[in-house]
């Protein structure tokens, strides 16, 4: 081989070495921005920067005050943005959108970061969605109206014989048929059983107790009437967020609902926002 050539081929060599390096260099550099990236829980939401945040249509009082959950009123638009404050996001960094009940915790991918609207923690949901731990743990109530013959009701034996309806797929639904009856109408959402009890189509209706005494005090049940709790009715396993399954997020929500409950917020909100819902509220044993 003469010179020349010799010479060319240690300018190629040197070339695609420095090539080679450079390339190292910038993978390394990529690979560490990724590393810092996956680190920042507020780049791991579905647009990274903003928590997405599901609840109802409509939201309820006392969950979600005048069906606004961005305003922050309501217990569970206040747990939710002090979760978020938890992640890391301000209130301005905060979506909201709705999904229905049954769409939140079905399989299959999701539109939001977060869900929250009174979804009961259960084994069976969990093969579909994620779960924080629990923010509450309601019972549930029976409302009648005031001219049945069930409103003088002190006692679940008083309910076998009336018809019964509650939201299809609610634990309100589980209660019912574990503790009244087993023939236990449902209905798509908490408006549709309201209708239902006017119209007198069904006798009563179950649902959790925040719930019913703002339904009857708002005439959402025309001349209704919340005759009791019943007994043994508050969910074991409480009421979590849902999240989609395998989340990036779950632990870090978990985690926040804990400090929540530890440093005394969650009882805080709750006397704030649900207290007058819940007292005076008779057991149905």
């Amino acid at each position: 081989m003469n010179k020349s050539r010799k010479n060319i081929l240690r300018t190629l060599i040197a070339a695609t070495t420095v090539a080679i390096l450079g390339f190292t260099a910038a993978c390394g550099a990529s690979s560490s921005n990724t590393s810092s990236n996956s680190d920042d829980i507020t780049q791991q939401t579905i647009n990274p920067g903003t928590l997405t945040i599901a609840t109802g249509e409509p939201a309820y009082t006392p969950w979600v005050i005048d069906d606004n959950p961005a305003s922050g009123k309501g217990y569970e638009a206040a747990v939710a943005y002090a979760v978020a404050e938890k992640l890391g996001f301000k209130k301005s960094q905060v979506k909201w959108t709705r999904t229905t009940f049954d769409a939140a915790i079905a399989p299959g991918a999701k539109d939001f970061d977060l869900n929250i609207q009174q979804f009961s923690i259960t084994d069976e949901r969990k093969k579909a969605v994620d779960f924080s731990s629990s923010y509450y743990n309601a019972t549930q109530s029976v409302i009648v109206k005031k001219d049945s013959k069930y409103a003088s009701a002190t006692s679940i034996a008083d309910l076998k014989d009336a018809t019964i309806g509650a939201m299809v797929g609610s634990t309100s639904y589980d209660f019912a048929k574990k503790l009244i009856k087993s023939d236990i109408q449902t209905f798509n959402d908490n408006a549709v059983i309201a209708q239902a009890l006017d119209s007198n189509q069904i006798d009563a209706l179950v649902v959790d107790t925040p719930t019913a005494q703002y339904m009857v005090q708002s005439d959402q049940v025309t001349d209704g009437v919340v005759v009791g709790q019943l007994a043994n009715s508050e969910d074991p396993n409480g009421t979590g967020i849902v999240l989609p399954k395998n989340s990036a997020l779950t632990s870090a929500v978990t985690k926040a609902v804990n400090e929540l409950d530890k440093d005394g917020t969650l009882k805080k909100l709750q006397n704030e926002w649900l207290k007058e819902y819940t007292v005076d509220v008779p057991t149905l044993k």
